[in-house]
């Protein structure tokens, strides 16, 4: 089925031809069927805010399909995404789980299937599903894993040359590309959107793309960049 919007809706997580070992997409029949019971499917068109930072916990949102920004925003109003979540992702997990506010803004960056979950059901389905509380606490434990990587990433970088060149890499190993000689990536956010991800301004995510492809390390041919130097760009991420 299609919704409004274009994407074709995943209606049955039990017939789902994208399940994998994913924290609610791999649980036994009888968990994911109760799972599926206090779902609700949702389709988004770009740009939908799912929640933002400091609002009270109404539930978590599973990403089905698309790409969901997720950003914090400072009191002088520039904003810092920390992560593009992905199909499988869980959104709003420990605020959901402690009852505190969201941490984060949640926006699509595509047409998106979201999948909303109550607290209260939720909290309800933790309690009689002792396999999917363990799968939780490990999704959680993974999540402050990533955070403190990315504080040293981002936070511990000397410069914004260190930062972009980091990401990308971390893209290319993402992408299945780092072995490659000249690994190929999809640009798929905007230079404002890559400065956002690493903390600095758009004017400087420009110059620094010109900058590399003016050194050979980069080439692009439209939304496809190639790393023409994964050496120099590796040494560029260790020593910024």
């Amino acid at each position: 089925m299609f919704s409004p919007y274009g994407v074709e809706i995943i209606e049955s997580c039990l017939t789902c031809k994208m399940l994998a070992e994913r924290l609610f997409c791999d649980l036994p029949t009888a968990a994911l069927q109760s799972f599926e019971n206090i779902q609700h499917v949702t389709a988004y068109p770009e740009g939908a805010v799912l929640f933002v930072e400091g609002q009270v916990p109404r539930g978590i949102f599973i990403v089905c399909k698309g790409r969901v920004k997720l950003s914090i925003c400072a009191s002088d109003g520039r904003t810092l995404i920390l992560k593009i979540a992905e199909a499988g992702e869980v959104l709003g997990l420990s605020a959901s789980v402690s009852g505190k506010a969201y941490e984060l803004t949640a926006e699509t960056l595509d047409t998106c299937q979201v999948n909303f979950v109550n607290r209260e059901d939720f909290l309800r389905f933790l309690r009689d599903h002792s396999e999917a509380c363990f799968r939780v606490a490990e999704q959680l434990s993974e999540k402050y894993n990533v955070a403190c990587h990315e504080v040293r990433s981002v936070g511990l970088s000397r410069s914004a040359a260190e930062k972009l060149a980091k990401l990308l890499m971390e893209w290319s190993a993402k992408n299945g590309e780092a072995l490659k000689q000249e690994p190929r990536l999809m640009l798929s956010l905007t230079h404002e959107e890559i400065a956002q991800m690493i903390g600095t301004s758009r004017e400087t995510v420009t110059r620094l793309f010109a900058d590399l492809k003016k050194r050979q390390i980069l080439q692009t041919n439209g939304p496809i960049l190639v790393i023409r130097n994964k050496a120099a760009l590796r040494m560029l991420a260790a020593t910024g």
